[in-house]
């Protein structure tokens, strides 16, 4: 039906009544009668109505459907139009407010930063994400400009001349960050953040690697190459210096290929398609093994002891030989001769640990913490002299880092070192 008919109808009815009721009176009780019935009728309606506008205005200012009065006459059908109103929009406001907290969620678990800024930059909203990138508190900081929280000149100049169709590389808080502004709506901005730094220290080690390799592999080849250039100009050479030559050829290749198979073990180390298989670890026989390498490099020159007193472990045989033998051969590189190499393996309460001891010439303290790092060497002479590869220990490092064991080490300069290997005890076999 016509809503206009819904109201004019009852209404005309209503007035109708009364004025039937008012006819009445007016013919059985006369004029007077009749009209004070009337103005009678007409102010009840006046305040029933009144009072439905002032519950109405009541609530207009709280609306909520479990609080709607219920109407009378016309007002039923106005206050079940507005239920049907207002339901709409608190589904419709439930339904925002739970992709509101959808979007703030997943924004949350960003790794980049998100910065929602009005047109003017006064912070509206930022993820954790940008609080750790910028150094900004969404409880402390909201409402306030951008410009004012971020104190760097590039970020300002990035502002000040609005060029964001590039991102801007910004440094700050010992960060290297990517940051670019991409306008929406008609007074909103988001400010995106990237962290950078793991991936500009990775570049910088490939870099520094691929430099590294190059320097390390030219040397053997510049002494192989010139040997051989003597060779084919001077065919007639003695019999003695041809074989100090191709002595010396033969150390160089020696070096050249040990740098190669450390590069590749490296490689293979890192490389995720390559996942540790753990397998029983025979550890009483692999440290013999690993005695024997290093009483071989010895030659007799040191007093290299070992104990075992611990249990086997989960771990790959061939990778934690890997890691115990360049121990072991580093302690017998770096220890003078007469000195006293220790090997431990022993069982503690955090759980199982390998050690090596040496009296060799020791490390001083500011080298330590790089010593892992690829080609870096504390006397790159002596490292020359002992015909190590630079990569040992950046070898024992990943090695440690597949089986959740950590590497600590403890020197004194002329005094010697220990290189301890400490494993977790869910490594051991049988628990």
């Amino acid at each position: 039906m016509n809503p206009k008919l819904l109201f004019w109808v009852p209404a005309i009815l209503r007035l109708s009544f009364v004025l039937v009721g008012v006819g009445i009176l007016w013919y059985f009780f006369g004029p007077i009668a009749g009209l004070l019935a009337g103005l009678l009728a007409m102010c009840v309606l006046l305040v029933v109505q009144l009072q439905y506008l002032y519950r109405l205005a009541e609530w207009l200012d709280e609306p909520s459907s479990s609080a709607l009065p219920d109407g009378w006459g016309a007002w039923t059908d106005i206050f079940s139009r507005l239920y049907k109103m207002r339901r709409g929009d608190e589904k419709n406001q439930a339904e925002l407010t739970e992709w509101l907290a959808r979007f703030r969620q997943a924004m949350s678990l960003l790794p980049d930063g998100v910065v929602i800024m009005d047109d003017v930059l006064f912070l509206e909203w930022c993820n954790p994400a940008a609080e750790k990138h910028l150094g900004l508190k969404l409880d402390r900081d909201k409402g306030m400009r951008v410009t004012n929280l971020v104190r760097s000149p590039e970020f300002m100049d990035y502002i000040i001349l609005g060029r964001y169709d590039q991102p801007l590389s910004l440094s700050l808080r010992d960060r290297k960050l990517i940051a670019h502004i991409i306008p929406f709506e008609n007074r909103r901005q988001i400010l995106v953040t990237h962290d950078a730094t793991e991936s500009e220290r990775i570049e910088m080690m490939r870099r520094d690697f691929i430099a590294n390799a190059s320097h390390e592999l030219r040397t053997p080849l510049t002494v192989i190459n010139g040997f051989l250039e003597i060779a084919l100009g001077q065919p007639k050479l003695d019999a003695q210096t041809r074989l100090a030559h191709v002595k010396l050829m033969s150390e160089q290749g020696h070096r050249m290929q040990n740098l190669v198979e450390d590069m590749l073990t490296l490689t293979r180390l890192e490389s995720v398609d390559y996942p540790l298989r753990p397998e029983r670890v025979n550890i009483p026989a692999l440290l013999e093994q690993v005695l024997q390498e290093a009483k071989a490099l010895s030659a007799g020159r040191h007093d290299i002891s070992l104990e075992v007193d611990g249990p086997d472990i989960k771990g790959s045989t061939e990778e934690l030989r890997s890691a115990f033998g360049n121990l072991t051969s580093n302690a017998v590189r770096y220890t003078p001769g007469q000195g006293r190499i220790e090997m431990t393996w022993r069982q503690t309460a955090a759980g199982p640990q390998f050690e090596v001891r040496d009296t060799g010439i020791g490390i001083r303290p500011e080298h330590i913490s790089r010593l892992t790092e690829r080609f870096y060497r504390v006397d790159k002479s002596r490292s020359r002299e002992t015909q190590g590869t630079g990569l040992g220990l950046a070898i024992v490092k990943h090695v440690l880092l597949r089986h959740d064991a950590s590497l600590t080490i403890e020197s004194q300069p002329e005094q010697g070192s220990c290189f301890a290997v400490k494993f977790p005890q869910k490594v051991v076999w049988g628990d």
